[in-house]
């Protein structure tokens, strides 16, 4: 009795597959076996890509019923001495003691996934599903169980970014590449906390007359140790690593203080990301920074991308309208790329587009580039928005935009991105009398 129910603690009661216990067990059992001589073993994860729609549109029953078949058929597809195992509601885990390469191990599992795709039957239909995978080596006494898991969990998530039925195998390479992010993310940690981010400001320019309008704000970070360091790579490292809102209220303050000190006429524009859009604090925390800065709502304007209103429109709409309520204006960012749709122009209300640079460098030999942003421009004219195009290198660029009717520009031509003080000598330069009376 006692054997039974120690077994029952390391099964999966849907498919009869072993459950996590039995998968470390497994592992840790081997490690141990190979304790004089840790010669390399597998393990992988595997995930079934868009299995919540099946389970939607067939009913949970249907889903169990091909959950039970994935586990039939991966269990027929192990070898002697490989284990496969259901550690997740659609994730299984699978252990290969005779695989001593990567090679092997892609090559076995691809095998899985082809032997996963399939159709399965439901009732009287047949559904289809494609699983995505992630494998690691054991090839040291330092790696257990849980680390080789976390390693296949990296694998799996990198496999589910390039693409569905993917398999990617843990390498020396991601292993250095994750060390490096973890200590850029510890380094940007620090320089949050320091203060030590800055803003750079970039022109915004009316197209006809060449006159500065505005500038966007953009983070730039030079660390002690690591040197400058790319908005590229920290900005993503940020949004993962839950620092982008301290990072961004920080940019704001130092931006907002700066440009504090232009000309009344130019307005300030700040970018907000993605998982800003889903904090309900997003708001009031840049209210209070304007109240502490004594910055003038009415010249600040708030860029967001469509990417960005996607995961929680609602939550977003509802920022949208408190900044809009206080004079703030809304600009949609990088307008024409990802996931452009025509309706979110009808459910937000924008007082601006930002038309994508992509459209902009081809602007001069590519006609669908031309129409497009024909389209575009005609498009806010209707809406009552204004427009900058962005990425702008070049005078014929400017020009043919000029001729188009596009008002706003920013890109090179103008002016690369400089820091507060050397933005204050470019206003000196092209200077207004208008200046001196805002500085003093």
């Amino acid at each position: 009795m006692m054997a039974n129910q120690a077994d029952l603690a390391f099964t999966d009661a849907l498919t009869g597959l072993g459950n996590m216990r039995r998968f470390f067990d497994k592992i840790n059992r081997l490690i141990g076996e190979r304790a004089d001589d840790p010669a390399p073993f597998a393990i992988g994860v595997l995930d079934l890509d868009g299995f919540k729609p099946i389970n939607d549109l067939f009913g949970r029953a249907a889903g169990d019923d091909i959950l039970q078949q994935v586990a039939l058929r991966l269990r027929a597809a192990m070898d002697d001495g490989s284990t496969v195992t259901r550690i997740g509601a659609d994730e299984f885990a699978f252990l290969y003691p005779m695989v001593f390469s990567e090679e092997a191990a892609r090559e076995k599992t691809r095998l899985l996934i082809e032997i996963l795709s399939a159709p399965y039957d439901v009732g009287h239909r047949t559904a289809r599903l494609s699983a995505s995978a992630g494998c690691s080596l054991y090839y040291s006494q330092e790696e257990t169980s849980e680390i080789l898991l976390n390693k296949a969990e990296t694998a799996l998530y990198q496999a589910k970014r390039s693409g569905r039925g993917t398999v990617v195998v843990y390498t020396r390479e991601m292993e250095e590449a994750a060390k490096r992010v973890t200590h850029i993310e510890q380094a940007l940690r620090r320089a949050v906390a320091a203060g030590e981010v800055e803003p750079h400001f970039q022109p915004i320019v009316d197209l006809e007359t060449r006159r500065t309008i505005g500038f966007e704000t953009l983070a730039r970070w030079t660390d002690h140790d690591l040197g400058p360091v790319s908005p590229g790579v920290f900005i993503p490292i940020a949004e993962e690593r839950g620092i982008i809102g301290p990072l961004s209220q920080l940019v704001l303050r130092k931006a907002t203080e700066a440009a504090r000190g232009w000309p009344t006429n130019l307005f300030l524009s700040f970018n907000l990301s993605p998982s800003q859009l889903v904090d309900h604090s997003t708001g009031l925390q840049i209210l209070s920074i304007l109240e502490r800065t004594r910055f003038d709502p009415r010249r600040l304007e708030i860029e967001i991308t469509e990417t960005g209103l996607m995961s929680d429109p609602a939550s977003a709409q509802r920022i949208v309208e408190d900044l809009r309520r206080v004079g703030i204006r809304v600009s949609l960012d990088d307008f024409g790329t990802g996931q452009s749709s025509l309706g979110r122009l009808r459910e937000f209300q924008f007082d601006k587009l930002k038309i994508d640079r992509a459209f902009v460098s081809s602007i001069l030999d590519d006609r669908p580039s031309e129409h497009i942003i024909r389209a575009i421009l005609a498009m806010c004219e209707g809406l009552g928005m204004d427009v900058v195009a962005e990425g702008i290198e070049a005078e014929a660029q400017a020009q043919r935009l000029v001729q188009f009717g596009c008002n706003g520009g920013q890109g090179f031509l103008f002016g690369r991105p400089r820091d507060a003080d050397a933005t204050l000598g470019y206003l000196r330069q092209s200077a207004s009398p208008s200046l001196h009376k805002a500085a003093g």
